[in-house]
């Protein structure tokens, strides 16, 4: 099937040649086209450029986009999508001042999502997964990575791959599976230590031999899991080929950016605090930095220091970090516009972290994340945006009015 898009009054995010992900001084460079048309084949870009150019061919349909901009869709490289329930009932702790340690201790936090999850089948658990995954796509992500880490016991953790790997096969998206068994640590357990001797030899091995991801990960952290914690952790998966993306530096660095370089991670998130040594350790390596500015935002914790990482050389990525209890959306345009306001990073800039950088750190830069003849055709068309140009008052003219997946539009 072949389809036409014309009029598009810009084309965002074209990339003749392919690129791995960009960094530095080039996450400001953006290349668009105004006045374009793109064409889709069986699902892929086939052609692009400007509509003096527009092939006059028949085509299966044509869709004008006269005063609207196209885009390729969000790539969302760290959420938690998969829950049950919810935590509002910690909100108000955090309005009364309650930090995300506090309400832990309590038995709040993860230990709570993980309980909830436990309790839930595995069918309500897709159900409830699966609302969550279509209002995503709707607002424009059409790459996404979703996490283990509420199970923290072997069934659940299971359970809640097995719900991923069904996302995937029911839902045009592309999806990736991370392995978190060692998001916090359970109560039956006396020891971090214990604790991974059991992710590492109880879970570990059913994951690999039924396939359910391709990520591992770790929270290491300051009252979570040390750096001795995690290295055996990615040790072990890397037996088994699983890749790391770890959580790092979001209350404390105590050197977990080092050790994912060390391990060749895909890619190191959170970075709330950064340390110089952290930057520099980061600089020519191929592990990409990504920030959560929705979890800034609802926890009220420091901002990914995006300005100077980038200022340094560094590449960005921007994910949602959708979860029950400290990021609970996974609106993407949320997450740019937050970087732009808070992060002080350019709307070229934040694109370019939310689109082929999001999709390098989910290892997608080949399928998604920019307009290149090849690609998957998984492309957000927005509202009429005004005359006097792109970008606004970082992105408040953007609205998604449609979301393409494989050049299918979809519903939900």
């Amino acid at each position: 099937m072949a389809v036409v898009f014309k009029n598009i009054k810009e084309l965002l995010q074209v990339r003749n040649e392919p690129v791995q992900f960009v960094s530095g001084k080039d996450m400001a460079v953006l290349p668009t086209i105004k006045n374009a048309f793109l064409v889709v084949e069986n699902g892929r870009i086939s052609d692009f450029g400007a509509m003096h150019s527009c092939p006059t061919d028949k085509f299966d349909e044509t869709i004008d986009c006269t005063g609207r901009m196209l885009m390729p869709t969000w790539c969302d490289s760290h959420t938690h999508l998969v829950y049950a329930g919810n935590r509002e009932s910690e909100f108000v702790d955090r309005i009364k001042g309650l930090s995300y340690e506090d309400i832990a201790n309590k038995g709040g936090g993860i230990l709570n999502s993980a309980k909830t999850l436990q309790d839930t089948s595995e069918e309500e658990l897709y159900n409830q997964s699966k609302v969550r995954l279509e209002e995503v796509i709707t607002l424009g992500t059409g790459a996404i990575e979703i996490k283990s880490g509420y199970g923290l016991t072997k069934a659940a953790e299971l359970k809640m791959l097995r719900v991923i790997k069904k996302l995937k096969e029911n839902y045009p998206i592309e999806i990736k599976a991370t392995f978190l068994g060692a998001h916090a640590l359970p109560k039956s357990f006396k020891t971090t230590e214990s604790y991974i001797d059991y992710v590492i030899n109880d879970i570990l091995p059913t994951v690999a031999k039924e396939q359910l991801a391709q990520y591992i990960d770790v929270f290491c952290e300051t009252g979570y899991f040390s750096v001795r914690d995690t290295e055996r952790l990615l040790e072990a998966g890397k037996q088994y080929g699983l890749i790391p993306k770890i959580h790092v530096n979001q209350f404390t660095a105590i050197g977990g950016v080092q050790t994912g370089i060390k391990y060749n991670a895909l890619s190191v998130d959170h970075l709330e605090e950064m340390r110089n040594e952290d930057i520099e350790a980061l600089k020519n390596t191929k592990t990409m930095p990504v920030a959560l500015p929705g979890c800034s935002f609802f926890l009220g914790i420091p901002y990914t220091p995006a300005r100077k990482m980038i200022d340094e050389g560094l590449p960005l990525a921007l994910a949602t970090d959708y979860n029950p209890g400290s990021s609970p959306s996974g609106n993407m345009n949320f997450v740019v516009s937050a970087a732009c306001v808070k992060m002080k990073i350019t709307p070229e800039e934040a694109i370019n972290a939310a689109t082929i950088n999001g999709a390098y750190a989910m290892r997608l830069q080949d399928e998604v994340g920019s307009i290149t003849k090849g690609k998957l055709a998984n492309l957000i068309v927005t509202k009429p945006i005004n005359s006097y140009g792109f970008i606004p008052y970082a992105f408040g003219e953007i609205k998604v009015e449609k979301v393409y997946l494989k050049g299918v539009e979809v519903y939900y």
